[in-house]
């Protein structure tokens, strides 16, 4: 996929089929993580493969976002806030371009959080194959920009 395409159309999504997302999917997924950029290349993280998804749902905003996932990374470690976000970033964008949908996860307990995955949790990603299938090629880049619900860019830049 086309990397503004993908960027264009990459939308959180919070309903998945019910499966677990294949092997090779996730270990493209973590790999993507794994090759994010970091403050002096630091790369003050780990991603934990959470294998008890109920435990962990009850630590977040929106349980169900977990509880359902195909796929639940949590990010920990000591990494710099910016660092965490270009990192979730490259893992949902990953997915993406694999078919895989995702969403970020507002963390309610960070200490249950910790007490789960063993340190301190900065991001909680879910993962899944959409419950319906999604035509991305079917529309531009130019397309999906203008049906974002996003401000215009004209808005944003100063020059």
């Amino acid at each position: 996929m086309d990397a503004f395409l993908a960027i264009a159309s990459k939308r959180d999504e919070r309903r998945y089929a019910d499966r677990p997302v294949a092997e090779e999917d996730v270990l493209r997924i973590l790999d993507a993580g794994r090759l994010s950029g970091s403050s002096r290349n630091t790369q003050n993280w780990q991603f934990v493969v959470v294998a008890e998804k109920a435990a962990l749902a009850e630590a977040v905003y929106a349980p169900e976002n977990v509880q359902t996932a195909g796929l639940v990374v949590a990010i920990m470690g000591e990494a710099f806030p910016f660092d965490v976000g270009r990192c979730a970033q490259n893992m949902m964008l990953a997915a993406w371009d694999l078919g895989v949908v995702s969403c970020p996860n507002g963390i309610r307990d960070a200490e249950r959080a910790a007490e789960l995955v063993g340190g301190d949790v900065k991001m909680i990603l879910s993962f899944g194959y959409p419950q319906r299938e999604l035509h991305v090629e079917s529309r531009s880049a130019e397309d999906w920009s203008a049906s974002a619900k996003r401000k215009p860019l004209d808005d944003l830049v100063i020059r």
